[in-house]
Protein backbone atom coordinates (compact mmCIF):
# COMPACT_ATOMS: atom_id res chain seq x y z
CA UNK A 1 0.00 0.00 0.00
CA UNK A 2 1.10 3.51 -0.62
CA UNK A 3 0.71 6.39 1.77
CA UNK A 4 -1.93 8.94 0.85
CA UNK A 5 -0.83 12.19 -0.67
CA UNK A 6 -0.35 14.87 1.92
CA UNK A 7 -0.99 18.58 1.54
CA UNK A 8 2.67 19.29 0.95
CA UNK A 9 3.21 16.95 -1.97
CA UNK A 10 2.87 13.38 -3.11
CA UNK A 11 3.24 10.71 -0.43
CA UNK A 12 3.30 13.38 2.23
CA UNK A 13 6.79 14.62 1.27
CA UNK A 14 7.68 18.32 1.39
CA UNK A 15 8.32 19.88 -2.00
CA UNK A 16 10.11 23.24 -2.37
CA UNK A 17 8.30 25.79 -4.44
CA UNK A 18 10.23 27.72 -7.09
CA UNK A 19 11.29 31.22 -6.14
CA UNK A 20 10.72 34.38 -8.15
CA UNK A 21 13.55 36.72 -8.95
CA UNK A 22 12.33 40.30 -8.35
CA UNK A 23 14.57 41.51 -11.17
CA UNK A 24 12.90 39.70 -14.08
CA UNK A 25 9.91 38.01 -12.47
CA UNK A 26 10.95 34.57 -13.77
CA UNK A 27 10.73 31.61 -11.40
CA UNK A 28 13.97 29.92 -10.47
CA UNK A 29 14.38 26.65 -8.63
CA UNK A 30 15.85 26.96 -5.15
CA UNK A 31 19.56 26.48 -4.97
CA UNK A 32 21.19 23.71 -3.02
CA UNK A 33 21.38 24.30 0.71
CA UNK A 34 18.69 26.98 0.60
CA UNK A 35 16.84 27.25 3.84
CA UNK A 36 16.21 29.46 6.85
CA UNK A 37 19.80 29.10 8.00
CA UNK A 38 21.31 29.96 4.63
CA UNK A 39 22.66 33.51 4.53
CA UNK A 40 25.32 35.56 2.85
CA UNK A 41 28.36 35.94 5.11
CA UNK A 42 29.54 39.45 5.89
CA UNK A 43 32.82 40.13 4.02
CA UNK A 44 35.62 40.66 6.46
CA UNK A 45 39.26 41.59 6.23
CA UNK A 46 42.14 39.99 7.99
CA UNK A 47 43.08 41.44 11.36
CA UNK A 48 44.84 44.69 10.62
CA UNK A 49 44.97 43.98 6.89
CA UNK A 50 42.61 46.70 5.71
CA UNK A 51 44.00 49.95 4.44
CA UNK A 52 42.80 52.84 6.55
CA UNK A 53 43.76 56.22 5.17
CA UNK A 54 43.21 59.52 6.88
CA UNK A 55 39.78 61.09 6.98
CA UNK A 56 39.27 63.96 4.53
CA UNK A 57 37.85 67.24 5.72
CA UNK A 58 34.90 68.71 3.86
CA UNK A 59 36.55 72.18 3.88
CA UNK A 60 33.13 73.79 4.04
CA UNK A 61 34.25 77.18 5.40
CA UNK A 62 36.99 77.89 2.81
CA UNK A 63 34.76 76.60 0.00
CA UNK A 64 31.85 78.77 1.15
CA UNK A 65 34.04 81.88 1.46
CA UNK A 66 35.57 81.35 -1.98
CA UNK A 67 32.16 80.77 -3.52
CA UNK A 68 30.76 83.95 -1.94
CA UNK A 69 33.72 86.05 -3.14
CA UNK A 70 33.51 84.69 -6.69
CA UNK A 71 29.73 85.06 -6.74
CA UNK A 72 29.91 88.67 -5.57
CA UNK A 73 32.68 89.62 -8.01
CA UNK A 74 30.98 87.89 -10.96
CA UNK A 75 27.61 89.45 -10.12
CA UNK A 76 29.07 92.94 -9.85
CA UNK A 77 30.97 92.57 -13.11
CA UNK A 78 27.96 91.23 -14.99
CA UNK A 79 25.80 94.07 -13.64
CA UNK A 80 28.30 96.66 -14.81
CA UNK A 81 28.57 95.06 -18.25
CA UNK A 82 24.79 94.97 -18.58
CA UNK A 83 24.60 98.63 -17.53
CA UNK A 84 27.15 99.60 -20.20
CA UNK A 85 25.18 97.66 -22.83
CA UNK A 86 22.08 99.66 -21.97
CA UNK A 87 23.88 102.95 -22.57
CA UNK A 88 24.99 103.81 -19.04
CA UNK A 89 28.58 104.61 -18.13
CA UNK A 90 30.80 102.01 -16.51
CA UNK A 91 31.31 102.07 -12.77
CA UNK A 92 34.15 104.11 -11.37
CA UNK A 93 35.98 101.08 -9.94
CA UNK A 94 36.14 99.38 -13.33
CA UNK A 95 37.40 102.52 -15.09
CA UNK A 96 40.03 103.05 -12.42
CA UNK A 97 41.10 99.41 -12.59
CA UNK A 98 41.37 99.47 -16.38
CA UNK A 99 43.34 102.74 -16.33
CA UNK A 100 45.65 101.47 -13.61
CA UNK A 101 46.38 98.22 -15.44
CA UNK A 102 47.04 100.12 -18.64
CA UNK A 103 49.44 102.60 -17.05
CA UNK A 104 51.39 100.42 -14.60
CA UNK A 105 54.33 98.32 -15.75
CA UNK A 106 54.76 94.66 -14.89
CA UNK A 107 57.66 95.45 -12.56
CA UNK A 108 55.59 97.94 -10.57
CA UNK A 109 55.56 97.30 -6.82
CA UNK A 110 51.78 97.14 -6.49
CA UNK A 111 51.50 94.80 -9.46
CA UNK A 112 54.04 92.47 -7.91
CA UNK A 113 52.31 92.66 -4.53
CA UNK A 114 48.94 91.86 -6.09
CA UNK A 115 50.39 88.97 -8.05
CA UNK A 116 52.06 87.62 -4.91
CA UNK A 117 48.84 87.79 -2.92
CA UNK A 118 46.89 86.05 -5.69
CA UNK A 119 49.56 83.34 -5.95
CA UNK A 120 49.57 82.82 -2.18
CA UNK A 121 45.79 82.46 -2.09
CA UNK A 122 45.92 80.02 -5.00
CA UNK A 123 48.60 77.91 -3.31
CA UNK A 124 46.59 77.91 -0.07
CA UNK A 125 43.50 76.68 -1.90
CA UNK A 126 45.51 73.98 -3.68
CA UNK A 127 46.96 72.88 -0.35
CA UNK A 128 43.48 72.62 1.13
CA UNK A 129 42.27 70.64 -1.87
CA UNK A 130 45.16 68.15 -1.90
CA UNK A 131 45.56 67.48 1.85
CA UNK A 132 43.16 65.41 3.98
CA UNK A 133 42.96 67.65 7.02
CA UNK A 134 41.34 66.42 10.26
CA UNK A 135 44.73 65.96 11.88
CA UNK A 136 43.14 65.36 15.29
CA UNK A 137 41.36 62.22 14.06
CA UNK A 138 43.52 59.08 14.00
CA UNK A 139 42.26 56.34 11.63
CA UNK A 140 41.67 52.99 13.30
CA UNK A 141 42.45 49.57 11.91
CA UNK A 142 39.85 48.24 9.47
CA UNK A 143 38.75 44.72 10.39
CA UNK A 144 35.52 44.77 8.35
CA UNK A 145 34.97 45.84 4.79
CA UNK A 146 32.99 49.05 4.41
CA UNK A 147 33.44 50.12 8.05
CA UNK A 148 35.75 52.99 9.01
CA UNK A 149 36.42 54.37 12.46
CA UNK A 150 38.61 57.05 13.93
CA UNK A 151 39.89 57.98 17.38
CA UNK A 152 40.38 61.52 18.56
CA UNK A 153 43.95 62.28 19.60
CA UNK A 154 42.79 63.78 22.89
CA UNK A 155 40.89 60.61 23.75
CA UNK A 156 43.90 58.47 22.84
CA UNK A 157 46.11 60.61 25.08
CA UNK A 158 43.66 60.20 27.98
CA UNK A 159 43.73 56.43 27.58
CA UNK A 160 47.52 56.36 27.68
CA UNK A 161 47.59 58.68 30.67
CA UNK A 162 45.13 56.52 32.61
CA UNK A 163 47.23 53.44 31.90
CA UNK A 164 50.44 55.20 32.90
CA UNK A 165 49.21 56.42 36.29
CA UNK A 166 48.46 52.80 37.25
CA UNK A 167 52.17 51.98 37.22
CA UNK A 168 53.59 51.88 40.77
CA UNK A 169 55.77 54.86 41.52
CA UNK A 170 54.14 57.23 39.02
CA UNK A 171 52.88 60.43 40.61
CA UNK A 172 51.68 62.34 37.53
CA UNK A 173 51.76 61.93 33.77
CA UNK A 174 51.48 64.25 30.79
CA UNK A 175 50.82 62.75 27.37
CA UNK A 176 51.15 64.61 24.10
CA UNK A 177 49.65 62.53 21.30
CA UNK A 178 50.83 63.18 17.77
CA UNK A 179 50.05 61.44 14.51
CA UNK A 180 53.36 59.54 14.50
CA UNK A 181 54.61 59.68 18.09
CA UNK A 182 53.22 59.81 21.61
CA UNK A 183 55.38 61.76 24.07
CA UNK A 184 54.92 60.71 27.69
CA UNK A 185 56.39 62.73 30.57
CA UNK A 186 56.02 61.05 33.95
CA UNK A 187 56.95 62.12 37.45
CA UNK A 188 57.97 59.34 39.85
CA UNK A 189 58.16 59.98 43.58
CA UNK A 190 59.52 56.55 44.57
CA UNK A 191 61.14 53.49 43.00
CA UNK A 192 64.12 53.58 40.69
CA UNK A 193 63.59 55.66 37.57
CA UNK A 194 64.83 52.88 35.29
CA UNK A 195 62.34 50.41 36.76
CA UNK A 196 59.49 52.87 36.37
CA UNK A 197 60.52 53.62 32.79
CA UNK A 198 60.66 49.93 31.89
CA UNK A 199 57.21 49.34 33.35
CA UNK A 200 55.85 52.36 31.49
CA UNK A 201 57.32 51.11 28.21
CA UNK A 202 55.63 47.74 28.65
CA UNK A 203 52.26 49.10 29.79
CA UNK A 204 52.07 51.85 27.19
CA UNK A 205 53.15 49.57 24.34
CA UNK A 206 50.26 47.27 25.22
CA UNK A 207 47.88 50.22 25.49
CA UNK A 208 48.91 51.52 22.06
CA UNK A 209 48.21 48.12 20.50
CA UNK A 210 44.82 47.98 22.20
CA UNK A 211 43.84 51.35 20.73
CA UNK A 212 43.44 49.57 17.39
CA UNK A 213 45.03 52.33 15.32
CA UNK A 214 45.89 51.64 11.70
CA UNK A 215 49.33 53.19 12.21
CA UNK A 216 50.37 52.82 15.86
CA UNK A 217 52.46 55.81 16.97
CA UNK A 218 55.91 55.44 18.43
CA UNK A 219 56.52 56.01 22.13
CA UNK A 220 58.83 58.52 23.75
CA UNK A 221 58.86 58.01 27.53
CA UNK A 222 60.71 60.24 29.99
CA UNK A 223 60.64 59.81 33.78
CA UNK A 224 62.05 62.26 36.28
CA UNK A 225 61.75 63.17 39.94
CA UNK A 226 59.40 65.89 41.14
CA UNK A 227 60.88 69.34 41.49
CA UNK A 228 62.15 70.20 44.92
CA UNK A 229 60.16 72.81 46.77
CA UNK A 230 61.91 75.84 48.11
Amino acid sequence: MTAPDGPDGPNGSTRRMPTVDPADGAPHPPGPGAGPAAHTPVPTLEQGGGRAGRFWSARRVPAALLALVLLGAAGLLLYDIAAVRTGQSAMQWRRSLADGLAERRLDDVWVLVGAGVAAAIGLWLLLLALTPGLRDLLPMRRDRAGVRAGLDRTAAALVLRDRAVEVPGVQSVRVRMGRNRAKVRAVSHFRELDDVRNDLDTVLATAVRELGLAKPPGLSVQVHRPAKKG
